[in-house]
């Protein structure tokens, strides 16, 4: 049976199993006794021994030569075989511990341990994406955070304007079962996963407001932490197969394809003029009013409609111009 079958838990997710290995140190104390005890005995053994060229006779002889075969093989055997039980964790790493393909565990303890030499140093092989080659999956596992980097990727938006975007995520390995024995390489699983998940994210909302919607809704380039947000979500979903979670993820660069930069950029432009003319004639008209209102109140002058006409269109044209206002002087009348 396979390691993948025996992780397997309810639901078909593997289950990861925290154990706890021996200390390295008493085995490694062990191991230097025993070969220090194989070689006393090929000593003794070979001191039992007759000189060359005299058969041996007596039992103590064929005692020593006992000895000393055994001790040979077991000083070639047994410290060779208690050694290849030993293993190291870094802070922040885990061993995951497969005997004859079955899943026995995963060990988290960082330090020097020992357990049993049979168990397998790899969990099966994979197929490198970069070479095309078949390499050895190994059981110890990195649990520390990863920075992956998104390449740039031109896509629609919800629109269907073609934009560029790339992201930028953060993510660990918090289920060692699941990262080994649920996927078939865990790396190139999160770099697929983080490219369709940018994908769908990007097509589900518009880079920006656009004419005829409503107000408030969530854009690309408006509600970077809304994006973000959703972003984070969906990774979440997608990577947790893997055992992986995401600790942040952010967009890194969010533009308009180059072919349709510079027709945007003009639409922009044209916004941001049209919404300083509102904001200027809204202020120009509110000073009208209040001129008017004070002129009034305190009866400065007593215009009629058609001088409050003709006030009214000089001062629009003063507050709304683009260029200073050039004073004319009326020598007449006010109606000549």
């Amino acid at each position: 049976m396979s390691a993948e079958k025996t992780a397997r838990a309810a639901g078909g997710a593997s289950a990861e199993k925290t154990v706890h290995a021996k200390s390295g140190w008493p085995m490694l104390l062990l191991v230097i006794v025993l070969t220090a005890a194989c070689v006393a005995g090929i000593v003794a053994g070979a001191m039992m021994l007759p000189p060359e060229d005299v058969p041996i006779t007596t039992g103590a002889q064929t005692f020593g030569l006992v000895l000393m075969v055994v001790s040979i093989v077991a000083v070639c055997v047994g410290p060779l075989l208690l050694f290849m039980g030993f293993f190291t964790i870094q802070p922040n790493q885990a061993r995951v511990l497969i005997l004859f393909g079955d899943y026995k565990g995963t060990v988290r303890d960082e330090g020097f341990h020992w357990a049993n030499p049979f168990l397998s140093r790899s969990a099966g092989t994979t197929i490198d994406a970069r070479t095309g080659k078949t390499t050895p999956k190994s059981t110890k596992v990195s649990l520390r955070a990863r920075t992956y980097n998104g390449e740039h990727l031109k896509v629609n938006d919800k629109c269907g304007n073609p934009i560029e975007i790339a992201d930028v995520i953060v993510w660990r390995v918090e289920n060692t079962a699941k990262a080994l024995f649920d996927v078939d390489d865990y790396n190139s699983y999160v770099h697929t996963q983080s490219e369709t998940a940018l994908r769908h994210v990007a097509t589900t909302y518009a880079y920006d407001q656009m004419p005829g919607e409503l107000e408030g809704e969530i854009t690309l380039r408006s509600n970077i932490e809304e994006v973000s947000a959703a972003l984070k979500e969906e990774l979440a979903v997608r990577l947790e197969k893997a055992g992986v979670v995401i600790d942040d993820a952010r967009l890194t660069h969010l533009a308009y394809a180059p072919e349709i930069a510079q027709a945007m950029l003009r639409r922009q432009q044209a916004d941001a003029v049209i919404a300083a003319r509102e904001k200027i004639v809204q202020g120009a008209v509110g000073m009208v009013e209040m001129a008017l209102a004070e002129l009034s109140a305190k009866n400065v002058v007593d215009l009629d409609d058609e001088r409050k006409a003709a006030m009214v269109s000089n001062l629009m044209v003063v507050l709304c111009g683009e260029s200073d206002a050039q004073p004319v002087l009326n020598t007449g009348t006010l109606y000549q």
